[in-house]
């Protein structure tokens, strides 16, 4: 007898609290915008007594700064209690020095990002990748989801796979644009996550626990004959991680009847011209997608899950042969390199391969940004342009650099039968929240009316036939961080 759906109505951080609960024995935080929602969550359960896989009460630890708070990671970690943590931007670049130790020591967590603007020319407290690109050097995996959908689904992987590795993970995903968006989801129970998790990975990591009884030596000080060799063992350990999430990827894919893989495809077969990219992004692009499939166009997309190890063969196998032309989207900005990280990636791995395409690279998205259906068709054309534009922008008018990309004028992309509305909430006078609410009402009452979500229905907003935007203007003198 098939196991009965159980839908809910939150946002992206909740749908992540959720499944890292699971996980965890102690989470220790330090609130920060946006990510600040996954701590609350996570306090508040603990305090009405809910049980994690082991039938434990999470212990939250709030800390002084997110640097304690990654220190307190990762002496809890030594001790041989399953942490985790939440952060955001500047929070996330505090805790660099304590991921590297974390990573070096080979000790499994995952630390979970709604991943957000650094501080630069100005202070932005909005989304892009601009926070987790900093930290792709300290040796954590890295892996993202593009939806509230996906970070239900798929958040446990990272902690499954970092159990099997003993590699610490980056959990992320856009910071607002799914952060705080809201959506009515299926949501996984402890029932569904519960059979994944092998024992024997969480005795191992008891196991290297510091205690008097079993006494190590760690945190040593090495010189040039031992540090180069002892640094390159880790090697082997990485080369595992592709595969090992892989694997849990398809046993969640059998869970919920999504398939996912560390890059997805979605378009045309025979596509000609597809886009790289990963996070919210990717449902603006499935529905661009639709649209110029529909009108004869070959194009496609790969949606990145697993950034880092990052799996050349994987990529390859989701790419179809008949693509002669790529555009690699980095929500990010790398001042004075040649191009932005998933550009270069990208470019690395196509490098042996016979008949290469032709590959170029463009930023987007930078600062919550929007980038829309029609931002993506805008991609679209440049590639079939005789000479298309590379380092290229989207979403902006570069009239000093020249970078952009002419724009498309916006297209109505939904579906028949689609209703939107848009609430416009002032900062501090009750709106935000009572907009949140109304939401949830209107998505509980939709619950019987809502297209099911099959295998072969495509993951993006276009789905429901309810599209519900809370736009926020904020009016305060107090500082936000």
């Amino acid at each position: 007898m098939a196991k009965e759906k159980k839908f809910i109505t939150c946002d992206g951080n909740e749908a992540a609290a959720h499944v890292s609960y699971m996980f965890s024995e102690v989470a220790a935080i330090y609130p920060i915008t946006p990510s600040s929602p996954m701590a609350e969550h996570v306090d508040e359960w603990s305090a009405r007594g809910r049980k994690n896989l082991w039938g434990q009460t999470v212990s939250v630890q709030e800390m002084q700064s997110e640097g304690g708070a990654a220190g307190a990671v990762h002496g809890s970690l030594q001790a041989g209690a399953l942490t985790t943590t939440f952060t955001a931007s500047q929070g996330l670049l505090l805790m660099i020095p304590n991921m590297y130790k974390i990573a070096g020591e080979q000790l499994p967590c995952v630390f979970n990002v709604s991943a957000r603007t650094l501080a630069s020319h100005a202070l932005c407290i909005f989304g892009d990748h601009q926070d987790v690109m900093a930290c792709r050097q300290t040796g954590f995996a890295m892996f993202c989801s593009g939806s509230v959908q996906e970070v239900m689904d798929l958040s446990a992987v990272p902690h499954l796979a970092s159990l099997k590795t003993s590699i610490p993970f980056i959990n992320f995903f856009d910071g607002f644009r799914t952060s705080h968006e809201y959506h009515k989801i299926e949501s996984l129970s402890d029932d569904d996550i519960r059979p994944l998790v092998d024992e024997t990975d969480i005795k191992r990591f008891r196991d290297r626990a510091m205690t008097p009884e079993r006494p190590v030596v760690r945190g040593t000080a090495e010189n040039p004959e031992t540090f180069f060799a002892h640094r390159e063992a880790s090697n082997s350990a990485y080369e595992n991680v592709p595969e090992i999430v892989e694997h849990y990827m398809g046993e969640l894919s059998k869970i919920t009847g999504r398939e996912y893989h560390l890059f997805d495809y979605y378009g045309a077969a025979d596509a000609e011209n597809i886009i790289i990219l990963m996070g919210s992004a990717t449902e603006a692009a499935r529905e661009a997608i639709d649209y110029l499939t529909s009108q004869g166009r070959k194009v496609g997309m790969v949606a990145v899950h697993l950034y880092r190890p990052f799996s050349v063969k994987h990529l390859l196998a989701a790419v179809p042969k008949s693509v002669k032309r790529i555009a690699v989207l980095d929500r990010t900005k790398e001042p004075g390199a040649e191009g932005e990280p998933l550009y270069l990636d990208v470019k690395s791995a196509f490098y042996d391969v016979e008949n290469k395409p032709l590959i170029v690279g463009g930023r987007y998205g930078l600062g919550s940004a929007d980038t829309t259906p029609a931002k993506i068709i805008a991609v679209y054309d440049n590639l079939e342009l005789p000479e298309p534009k590379n380092h290229f922008t989207v979403g902006i008018v570069d009239d000093i650099t020249f970078t952009s990309l002419p724009e498309v004028e916006e297209i109505p992309l939904g579906g028949e039968g689609m209703f939107e509305a848009k609430f416009y909430g002032l900062g501090a006078d009750g709106t935000v929240g009572a907009n949140k609410n109304s939401v949830k009402i209107i998505a509980t009452t939709l619950i019987s009316i809502v297209r099911p979500i099959s295998p072969t229905t495509p993951r993006s907003r276009a789905d429901s036939p309810v599209r519900i935007y809370v736009s926020v203007i904020r009016q305060s003198t107090q500082p936000i961080r």
